[in-house]
């Protein structure tokens, strides 16, 4: 799914069901597990593209709103060349959140937990 589906045709996209070893499971998996916003009972596979930082110590070209002329910009100072590392928590922080919020609107985690 995500970025290589964008390349597919509907039919070569779709995803059919089939039994296999007594379970039923896609035939491509290439939905990722979630089809229309649901599990498909299938692993989910997330896939995430990030852009590259602005902040690079390469001169290039702005514009001064003030005197409404072209002029170049550079970057000073310490700044991360790749929020990669930073990135990755950040992501597996919100896809886990985003788990437990469909997990307790199933009623399968209670909305408030007992202290213990």
């Amino acid at each position: 799914a995500g970025f290589r589906a964008a390349e597919l045709r509907g039919s070569e996209n779709n995803d059919s069901f089939l039994v296999k070893g007594g379970k039923v499971v896609t035939a491509s998996e290439n939905a990722g597990g979630i089809l229309g916003g649901l599990s498909s009972g299938m692993p989910i596979v997330i896939r995430v593209a990030i852009k590259p930082t602005p902040s690079i110590a390469k001169e290039q070209q702005t514009v001064n709103l003030s005197s409404m002329k072209n002029v170049p910009l550079s970057v000073k100072g310490r700044h991360d060349p790749c929020v990669v590392p930073k990135a990755v928590p950040a992501i597996e922080a919100a896809v886990a959140v985003t788990l437990a919020d469909h997990l307790i609107r199933l009623g399968e985690i209670p909305k408030t937990l007992k202290e213990h």
